[in-house]
């Protein structure tokens, strides 16, 4: 049973009914950092944002250690109902509503015998949002650092939690075939960059790795051509998508994915570039931190709710923290709350009696660091 007030309850319901309703893409998330930053000066708490992205950071306490909490703040863009739009389809409405209750919680404590940082990063998504943050310098000093992700009915229950999550690495590759258009008439007089996509596409799938290590590669868009029937397209452009469960499978990949392209842009006698719009490294996870939230979910939720870390494909840039800063320890709750259809489902939907739940694991752990 959560040791959430009613009150309290019903606060986040309203934070993440404000929040759900109004969803902001990757590093246009201004009122959404509005938002949030009102609610810190509402309870008395000043926040940092900054002049040249979106989020922002909060803390209270004083003195080490310093334990910081994540949430990412940013929808998705995806037709939903015939219609594109933003859309909170991956749960991080309520990740910032469980990272609001954690400091509600924390708030009602007389005295924090250390510091508790809060950090709402824009552009998880886009792979980007952590890497700006560690460039701000947000973690430079934190001992911990815990997230959370609700997690689909496909890897967990609803009502149970794991202490970890391991993410596989993941990396969007956008490139573009350059060359003319000819007369359908003609073909000789071209190279058909539907025909260079078409061969790139079987490339792809006739490679193969390491079948001992989870790993995917697909190409997920390709724009060719135009209404006109009787023109043969020189020019498209398409993206790939890499998934690793580790980084060194992921290098190898990439690379292998570079040298295709190379020799198809060689065979054809076409310019292809390539650029990486978004890459998640692969989570490299912290024994103790795991410990810690391990014994938060049985001393708040019970022993019997406690699962195995949970190993996914899916990717997020949480894990750039702790690549780019190795002492720090850290973990992402997973949150089994009946999530379905799925992740990233123009209409997915959860048990939102998760939430207050959720709030006091994490609240928990960060306790627990700051009893050692």
């Amino acid at each position: 049973m959560s040791v959430i007030g009613e009150e309290e309850q019903s606060v986040l319901k309203d934070v993440f009914n404000h929040l759900h309703e109004n969803p902001e893409v990757s590093w246009d998330e201004v009122n959404t950092t509005a938002y949030i930053k009102d609610f810190f000066e509402k309870r008395g708490v000043k926040s940092t944002t900054f002049e040249d992205c979106t989020g922002l950071v909060a803390e209270i306490g004083e003195g080490r250690p310093v334990v910081a909490v994540r949430a990412d703040m940013d929808a998705l863009w995806q037709e939903v109902d015939g219609e594109f739009r933003a859309n909170h389809s991956c749960g991080h409405d309520a990740h910032m509503t469980i990272v609001l209750g954690v400091f509600l919680r924390l708030m009602e404590k007389e005295k924090l015998n250390g510091t508790v940082r809060f950090l709402f990063q824009p552009a998880e998504e886009k792979g980007a949002g952590a890497l700006k943050l560690v460039d701000k310098g947000v973690v430079d000093d934190a001992d911990f650092l815990f997230g959370m992700h609700l997690r689909p009915v496909q890897e967990l229950d609803n009502g149970s939690y794991a202490p970890a999550i391991s993410h596989g690495a993941t990396r969007h590759i956008r490139g573009v075939i350059e060359g003319d258009d000819a007369h359908g008439a003609r073909p000789h007089l071209n190279t058909n960059a539907i025909q260079v996509g078409a061969e790139l596409v079987q490339a792809i799938n006739n490679m193969h790795f390491d079948p001992l290590v989870p790993h995917s590669m697909k190409v997920t868009a390709f724009q060719a051509g135009g209404e006109s029937a009787n023109i043969i397209p020189g020019r498209a452009s398409f993206t790939v998508d890499v998934r690793a469960q580790n980084n060194e499978l992921m290098e190898e990949m990439a690379a292998r994915l570079e040298r295709t392209i190379a020799f198809s842009a060689e065979y054809n006698h076409v310019s292809i570039t390539t650029e990486t719009i978004a890459e998640m490294a692969a989570a490299v996870l912290n024994d103790e931190a795991t410990e810690v939230m391990a014994e938060a979910i049985k001393e708040t939720t019970g022993e019997e709710t406690l699962r195995p870390v949970r190993e996914t494909t899916g990717g997020d840039d949480f894990h750039f923290y702790t690549i780019k800063k190795p002492e720090l320890k850290a973990t992402m709750l997973a949150v089994g709350c009946d999530l379905s259809p799925g992740l990233h489902h123009p209409r997915m939907t959860f048990d939102r009696n998760a939430l207050p739940k959720a709030v006091d694991i994490i609240t928990r752990a960060v306790e627990k660091v700051l009893e050692k």
